[in-house]
C-alpha cells in the first residue's frame, strides 16, 4: 500500500518513505522504482514527497527487536511541539544538532555533515499528540558519523531532544535492525503519522566494503 494514500498531520506532504546510505539504491514503492545516489549538498527543506521503503539487493539480515519494559520514573519536560534543534543521547554521548530536511524529487537524505542530523520538516514535530518525528543521521564505516553506535541503544535509554519550544525527553522502546528488503516492508508502520506521538531514529547499518546493507530503527516514546 502505497502512504501517499494515507491520512496525516496536519501540513504534512504526501508520505512515502527511504533513506539514502552510500552509493546508488533502488527505492521501491507503489509499484514504481526510483534510483537515488547521495548528493553531497546540503539537503533542502522543500515539501516534497518521501519514498516509501528502500528496496537494494536482499540482504538476509536479522532482525533484531528490544522488548519494552516500564519506561524509567522520571517526570517528562511539558513542553508544545516544536521544530528539532538539538539531539542527545547519553548512553552513546551523542550531543548532534538538528537541521531540517525535505524531499526534494523524492529523495530524503541526510545532511552531508556526518556529525549533523536531519529532521523531515513535513512530518510530526517532536512534542506532537500524533505521528512520528523522523530524525536521520550518517554512519561511518570509519567512525566520526553522528549515529555509529544508534543499534547499541537499548529498552529504557533516555534520549531528549531540544526544540524551538522546549526540551522534551523520550524513553527507547524498540530497536530493530532491519534489511532494505526488511525496511520497505515495514515502512508504513515505522513511519506511521497517524500513531501516538513518538520519535523514530534510522541510520544505515552493516557496511560490507561497498554499501550498507541494513538500517537501525530505533523508536522512543515520551517520558513520563
Amino acid at each position: 500500500m502505497d502512504m501517499r494514500d494515507q491520512p496525516r498531520p496536519a501540513g504534512a506532504g504526501p508520505v512515502t518513505w527511504a533513506l539514502v546510505a552510500v552509493g546508488l539504491i533502488l527505492v521501491v514503492t507503489g509499484g514504481s522504482a526510483w534510483w537515488f545516489q547521495t548528493p553531497t549538498a546540503t539537503p533542502q527543506t522543500a515539501a516534497d514527497p518521501v519514498p516509501s521503503a528502500v528496496s537494494s539487493a536482499e540482504a538476509p539480515t536479522g532482525q533484531q527487536v528490544v522488548e519494552a519494559v516500564p519506561p524509567p520514573q522520571e517526570q517528562r519536560v511539558q513542553t508544545e511541539p516544536g521544530a528539532p534543534e538539538r539531539l542527545e543521547v547519553p548512553a552513546l554521548a551523542i550531543d548532534a544538532p538538528i537541521v531540517p530536511i525535505g524531499a526534494p524529487g523524492g529523495v530524503l537524505t541526510p545532511p552531508s555533515d556526518p556529525l549533523t542530523l536531519g529532521w523531515w520538516a513535513d512530518g510530526a514535530k517532536p512534542g506532537a499528540q500524533l505521528g512520528s518525528a523522523l530524525v536521520t543521521g550518517h554512519t561511518v564505516s570509519a567512525g566520526g558519523g553522528a549515529m555509529d553506535d544508534l543499534e547499541q541503544l537499548e529498552n529504557g535509554d533516555r534520549v531528549w531532544m531540544g526544540t524551538d519550544r522546549g526540551r522534551i525527553g523520550y524513553d527507547v522502546r524498540t530497536v530493530v535492525i532491519l534489511g532494505k528488503g526488511e525496511l520497505a516492508e515495514q515502512a508504513q508502520q515505522l513511519f506511521d503519522q497517524e500513531v501516538r506521538g513518538r520519535l523514530v531514529l534510522i541510520t544505515c547499518e552493516d557496511w560490507n566494503g561497498v554499501e550498507y546493507l541494513s538500517n537501525v530503527v530505533v523508536t522512543a516514546t515520551p517520558s513520563v
